[in-house]
């Protein structure tokens, strides 16, 4: 094997290695580094700068000048290795086992775990070569990566290595690990994506949920339901829950009672206001852009028999971007607390056998798990503070005067006011007999 042969194709290797290096410092420069560079006054800044506006077409430059050296260097071996040996077969044998390990150490691993530890100074020293190598090449790598593409399956021409969405997370995740963005920040970003594979109905407030007030009702009447719920914004029905015919504002009464007293009189149907109706089968990115440019906060989800699913805010949507929103007043509190005289404030989640436990019995529902579950179904709507029911407890317990409990909800919590705890009272039978 010559030594002409053996320069030629080291220098080939070197030549693809640096295009290498290139392509790994320049994927990871992005124009916000660049502009960084500048402000600092990095030096060779004003090339990276002029790299970063367009990264598309250097990217292809290294592209087309890393594998023409590969392939280059590829048939030199081959040359070498056909005049070296005389059976074809070992020529053959030689030139693809030592292109396959200089291709994969030499050009694929060692510049790109260069490039992807230094790609500020990889892409700058790069820029130097690339930005008069593209004016030389001209059109020839995008004439080249457009009849890629036109023997691809799919729609379209791309300007070069494309990204896909899960590269694109790929690549958050990766700055997230450099420590560039905060971890809520990576997750927001990814939030994000899968917000426009959200379907209204997963966002949503279900109908069980809701509390809503009849057209027929006061607008005094509504006053006090949204002041005890904590709603500002209350669905107003018509005929049953399934006819929703408008939302009730809270401003709305308070303003129009502010004007005349008189008006508590009124129907709550004069002061509601239109509702918006969406199918639950919509994409929430897409109600969420059409609730900012009508300025509508709140729209009522439809079902596919046309039944009222539930409705849906702003604010629900927005959630699954930043996560749940809390509020002050919100807390962490302890499932069970012993008030003393058998009474206990309990969570809305606490289940039915633990609230059972606390009192010596057995409770058990085929409707619901949860002490609120059962105080809702006790009272035949969605309860708010202050509301009271008592519920039979079975006999044979380890209490024989007990026959019920007072289930009392107490004030809401969190952004959608639900009730988070409720008041547990045991009534006995001797309480029960004590005359009035």
């Amino acid at each position: 094997m010559s030594a002409q042969l053996v320069t030629a194709a080291v220098l080939l290797v070197v030549v693809a290695w640096l295009a290498a290096c290139a392509e790994a410092g320049l994927a990871r420069t992005t124009r916000f580094r660049a502009e960084e560079a500048v402000r600092s006054g990095r030096r060779g800044s004003a090339k990276l700068m002029l790299v970063a506006e367009d990264p598309t077409r250097y990217l292809n430059v290294a592209l087309l000048v890393r594998v023409a050296c590969e392939v280059a260097a590829g048939a030199v071996v081959t040359f070498a290795s056909l005049r070296e040996f005389p059976e074809t077969w070992k020529a053959l044998t030689v030139a693809i086992g030592v292109m396959v390990l200089v291709s994969y150490v030499a050009v694929g691993v060692s510049p790109r775990t260069i490039g992807a530890q230094h790609p500020l100074n990889t892409a700058t020293v790069a820029a130097y070569v690339l930005i008069p190598l593209a004016r030389v090449m001209g059109p020839i790598p995008p004439l080249l990566i457009l009849l890629g593409n036109a023997l691809t399956p799919g729609k379209g021409f791309r300007k070069g290595p494309f990204a896909s969405e899960a590269e694109l997370r790929a690549l958050v995740d990766l700055a997230e690990q450099e420590s560039l963005i905060e971890d809520e920040e990576r997750r927001m970003v990814h939030s994000v994506f899968e917000l426009g594979d959200t379907l209204v109905r997963e966002v949503m407030v279900p109908r069980t949920d809701l509390v809503v007030i009849e057209r027929f009702k006061t607008i005094r009447q509504a006053l006090t339901l949204a002041l005890r719920s904590g709603f500002s914004r209350i669905p107003v029905t018509g005929e049953n829950e399934d006819d929703i015919v408008g939302i009730v504002y809270l401003k709305d009464l308070v303003r129009k009672t502010h004007i005349n007293r008189e008006a508590e009189a009124e129907l709550v149907s004069t002061a509601m206001r239109p509702a918006a109706f969406v199918p639950d089968t919509k994409n929430a990115g897409d109600l969420l852009r059409e609730m900012q440019q009508e300025r509508n906060h709140v729209a009522v989800v439809i079902d596919e028999y046309g039944g009222t699913a539930g409705i849906v805010t702003i604010e629900d949507i927005l959630e699954e971007i930043v996560g749940e929103i809390t509020d002050e007043y919100d807390r962490e509190l302890p499932p069970v607390e012993d008030l003393g005289d058998g009474t206990h404030r309990v969570t809305a989640r606490l289940a039915l056998g633990d609230l059972g436990e606390l009192y010596g019995t057995h409770l058990e529902d085929e409707d619901v798990e949860t002490v609120g579950g059962l105080l809702a179904k006790a009272l035949g709507r969605v309860p708010i503070a202050g509301a009271k029911t008592e519920v039979d407890v079975p006999e044979g317990g380890v209490d024989p005067a007990l026959k019920a409990l007072r289930l009392t909800a107490e004030s809401p919590a969190g952004r959608r006011n639900r009730i988070v705890t409720v008041l547990v009272e045991p009534v006995r039978e001797t309480a029960a007999a004590e005359p009035e």
